[in-house]
């Protein structure tokens, strides 16, 4: 009898992980249903996916790069960058809004291809690299404001009706901006675990040198990741204008924390290779759940920061145990003769 081949990619494995993070975000909705009962009301309860959309959204795109076993910490400045450019180009040209939409989406697609090029082409450490393309684009950002005379404080309003307009419809109670998303989930979902670019992506993360030796051009599949990143934090810098209706270069700097823990709390590896779309966007829920309920329940919007600090702790050390769990072991089964001998 031929053996059977073995899936070396196991669902159950994934449906574990995933259900977990399901019962994450039912136990929060519980929790902070007791401490405030106005949270478990369904226009509260969707309501509050406005203010965590952009980390959901920048958070399934940013998988694609640790995926490669690369790191972006540039999607927050990216958030503000693209929002200044599109409120300076739209008030500085008169062009059709929708159109300058379109613009600061190749915008972000610009700044993910610097960043990607760097990563992919000069082997500089991709921490190194959006680290510091992050204080770049932060001050591009701010320099766009001084040469259009703009007060940072006060930004960029007064958008068209039909472009602040979007982001408050809803479909059966549903926020469109929650639609969006699942959108964008799906179709990241595809892309990554049902095309031959997706394959491409996760043999790029297991072995980059492999990869190249088996005719992939690994370089250009590590830069598109950092595009497409780009992209993703492009779009959710518009949704976020739309939605507060002004733009100002500050938007996106306190994404970095939250995005990275959603992508890592949803399975996928900091060392490249593994990874899922729908853990991530669980992941992304959870937190931002959990960042409306804290905020719901008193605690101050400046300490919100800590429980998610603490997620992205427990979220690597139990990928770290788990990844090592026969040497944990074997470590248990030496104590314990010291353990019974002590008694």
């Amino acid at each position: 009898m031929p053996k059977r081949l073995t899936n070396p990619f196991n669902p159950q494995k994934l449906l574990r992980w995933e259900s977990f993070l399901v019962v994450l975000i039912l136990f929060e909705v519980v929790v902070f249903g007791a401490i405030n009962p106005r949270f478990l009301r369904l226009p509260v309860l969707f309501g509050s996916f406005n203010d965590f959309t952009s980390i959901c959204i920048i958070s399934i795109f940013v998988t694609f790069v640790l995926i490669t076993g690369g790191m972006d910490i540039q999607s927050g400045s990216i958030v503000g960058l693209s929002s200044i450019v599109l409120g300076v180009t739209w008030a500085s040209s008169g062009l059709n809004i929708w159109l300058v939409v379109v613009f600061t989406i190749i915008t972000g697609a610009l700044c993910g291809a610097f960043s990607g090029f760097l990563v992919a082409f000069t082997q500089v450490p991709s921490m190194v690299v959006t680290l510091g393309c992050s204080f770049l684009y932060t001050g591009f950002a701010k320099t766009i404001m001084k040469i259009a005379k703009i007060e940072t404080h006060k930004g960029i309003s007064n958008f068209p009706a039909s472009f602040t307009a979007f982001t408050g419809w809803s479909i059966g109670g549903v926020p469109f901006q929650f639609i969006i998303f699942v959108i964008l989930a799906i179709t990241a979902h595809v892309l990554l675990h049902r095309t031959k670019y997706g394959r491409y992506v996760f043999l790029c993360g297991i072995n980059q040198n492999a990869a190249e030796y088996s005719g992939i051009n690994s370089r250009f599949i590590v830069m598109s990741t950092y595009i497409i990143s780009g992209m993703g934090a492009s779009l959710a810098g518009i949704i976020l204008t739309s939605y507060l209706g002004t733009a100002k270069p500050d938007f996106g700097k306190e994404l970095t924390l939250p995005i990275i823990t959603a992508v890592v709390l949803g399975g996928t590896s900091i060392f490249g290779g593994k990874g899922t779309i729908v853990g991530t966007a669980l992941a992304a829920l959870a937190i931002g759940v959990m960042r409306f309920g804290l905020s719901m329940s008193g605690i101050s919007t400046q300490y919100l920061d800590i429980p998610v600090g603490f997620l992205l702790i427990i979220a690597v050390g139990l990928r770290a145990l788990s990844g090592n769990w026969g040497e944990v072991k074997k470590l248990f089964y030496r104590a314990k003769p010291a353990f019974s001998r002590s008694k």
